[in-house]
């Protein structure tokens, strides 16, 4: 469940992908929900990649010891990564053409560039839940 009640994509490609039923569920639901595992029991931020080949971030948030939910982002490719363009076709029905089309709207970021951004969001999310403490 969002928070904000806005939903942004980083690239043209995310927003046709989000678009199909399919794309938003068995692409990024998938990837959002496995990663929000992993930060929960990790602790800690998570970057690794959707099925799509796109670089997500997931920052969990904890109140206390209670872990109640994630925050982050996605939509843009790790430096040295591609767009799958085949299973983002075999899942969506999008043709591989315009998929191939929209992946030149996808930017890219180093891994280095992606750590820096989640410890920003882990420090904005430790300075938000500070009360939790108390």
């Amino acid at each position: 469940i969002g928070i904000t009640g806005q939903a942004r994509q980083a690239n043209d490609l995310c927003r046709e992908i989000r678009a199909t039923g399919k794309g938003q569920t068995y692409i990024c639901a998938v990837a959002h929900q496995n990663m929000a595992a992993m930060a929960q029991n990790s602790r800690g931020p998570i970057i690794e990649e959707c099925d799509a080949g796109l670089l997500k971030i997931v920052v969990p948030i904890f109140c206390g010891a209670d872990f109640v939910g994630a925050a982050g982002g996605c939509g843009l490719l790790l430096e040295d990564g591609e767009v799958d363009d085949f299973m983002i076709n075999k899942t969506t029905d999008l043709p591989e053409e315009k998929v191939l089309d929209l992946a030149g709207s996808v930017a890219t970021m180093t891994r280095a560039q992606a750590e820096e951004l989640a410890a920003f969001i882990a420090g904005e999310i430790e300075r938000l839940t500070a009360a939790c403490r108390t």
